[in-house]
C-alpha cells in the first residue's frame, strides 16, 4: 500500500510538576511530539505505512530525535535539515494544551524559516497516497502559511488525498493574520477536515450557537454538527469527509466523550465514553485523527471508522505522553465495552 505523509513541526513537550516541585525535584519529563507525528506515531504502530516531514537543525540533539522517529517504524525521509533550533513547549502536568497553562518556545525554530521554494515537495510526495496536515503550522507565520499552501498544491496535482486537523491554538496567530484569512485557502485542497463545530467557526468563518456549549444538549449539538459538516461541504467541494469531536469536562472532575462523522450525505454518531480521571489530555485528538485516517485509508465502513477512532482517542486520555502506545487489539477491546 501506498504510504501516509504527515507534515508538521516536531515538538519537544516539557511537562514539569506543578507549583515548582519540578525544581525541588531537578527534573522535568521531556515527550518527543507534535500534532502530525503524534498521528504518524499511532499509524505506524497499527502497521499503516508511514512517512513523517519537518524541518530538524544539523546537530546532535535533531540525531537522536530522527533515531526515535526511525525506531517507532515511521519512515523518515521526509525530513529536511535546516535551521539552528528544534521547536520546544512547556505544559504543566494535567493541564490542557487548550488553556492558559501551554508556554510556546518554538520562535525562529527550525522549522519556523519555511518559505516557498525551499523544498522539493515533488520529491517529499513521491509514491505517497495520503497527506495529513494540521491547522497548527500556518498559525505559526505568513511564510510557513505559504509553504503550506505550496505543499497542498503539489499533493492535490498528484491526486494524493489531503486531510486537516482544524486544531485550534490560541496562544499561536501572532502574526497579523487571522485563521479566517488564512484557513480557507487550504481547507479547499482537502478532502478530509477533522475538529470541531467551535474550530470550524473560528478557523473557517462557520456560523456556530455561541450559547450552544451552555446547554450542553446532544441533540441540539448533534444537529449542529450536520449542519456544520454540511456547510463546510457546500463551501469546500474537494472536502468529502467531515468529522467533528464532543469532549466535555464533568464536574467535579471526569470527562464525557462522543463524535460525528459525515460522508455521503449521511451523519454518523460514536459510542459514548465517560472516565472519572484523565492521565493526559495531549494527542488524544491526534489519536483520534489517527485512527480516522486508519479507518478510511482501509476503506471500512462509516460506523466503524468512527467508532474505532473514537475508541482509541479516548484512550489515549489515561496513557501520559505525546503519543499513543496502544495496539489495534487494545481499541477494539474497548469498543465492546462502549456505550451505544
Amino acid at each position: 500500500m501506498m504510504p501516509v505523509c504527515c507534515f508538521g513541526e516536531l515538538l519537544l513537550r516539557f511537562s514539569p510538576v506543578v507549583q515548582g516541585e519540578w525544581i525541588r525535584q531537578a527534573a522535568m519529563p521531556v515527550f518527543v511530539g507534535g500534532a502530525e507525528l503524534n498521528v504518524a506515531t499511532a499509524l505506524a504502530k497499527w502497521h499503516v505505512p508511514v512517512s513523517y516531514s519537518t524541518v530538524l537543525p544539523q546537530n546532535s540533539l535533531a540525531d537522536d530525535i530522527i533515531s526515535y522517529v526511525v525506531d517507532k517504524g515511521i519512515d523518515p525521509s521526509g525530513i529536511v535539515r535546516f535551521g539552528q533550533r528544534v521547536g520546544t513547549y512547556y505544559l504543566p502536568q494535567g493541564t490542557d494544551l487548550k488553556n492558559a497553562g501551554v508556554i510556546y518556545d518554538r520562535a525562529h525554530s527550525a522549522f519556523s524559516e519555511l518559505a516557498p521554494g525551499k523544498v522539493d515537495w515533488d520529491t517529499i510526495l513521491q509514491d505517497t497516497s495520503w497527506l495529513h496536515i494540521s491547522a497548527i503550522s500556518p498559525a505559526l507565520n505568513a511564510n510557513v502559511a505559504a509553504t503550506c499552501k505550496e505543499l497542498l498544491a503539489v499533493a492535490s496535482a498528484k491526486g494524493i488525498t489531503i486531510s486537516i486537523d482544524l486544531n485550534y491554538r490560541a496562544r499561536l496567530w501572532q502574526y497579523g493574520k487571522t485563521p479566517v484569512e488564512i484557513m480557507p485557502e487550504l481547507v479547499d485542497y482537502c478532502t478530509v477536515v477533522m475538529g470541531n463545530i467551535w474550530a470550524a467557526n473560528t478557523l473557517l468563518g462557520i456560523p456556530v450557537d455561541p450559547q450552544i456549549h451552555i446547554r450542553e444538549d446532544k441533540n441540539e449539538l448533534l444537529a449542529h454538527a450536520l449542519a456544520t459538516s454540511e456547510a463546510i461541504q457546500e463551501r469546500f467541494p474537494r472536502c468529502k469527509v467531515v468529522a467533528n469531536t464532543f469532549r466535555f469536562d464533568m464536574l467535579p472532575a471526569g470527562l464525557h466523550y462522543y463524535t460525528t462523522l459525515h460522508v455521503n450525505g449521511q451523519q454518523y454518531v460514536s459510542s459514548e465514553y465517560f472516565t472519572d480521571s484523565v492521565v493526559d489530555r495531549v494527542g488524544s485528538g491526534d489519536c483520534f485523527m489517527a485512527g480516522l485516517i486508519y479507518g478510511l485509508y482501509r476503506q471500512e465502513a462509516p460506523q466503524s471508522v468512527i467508532e474505532f477512532a473514537t475508541a482509541a482517542a479516548f484512550g489515549k486520555l489515561q496513557q501520559m505522553g505525546d503519543a499513543t502506545n496502544q495496539s489495534i487489539t487494545d481499541i477494539t477491546t474497548r469498543l465492546q465495552s462502549a456505550t451505544f
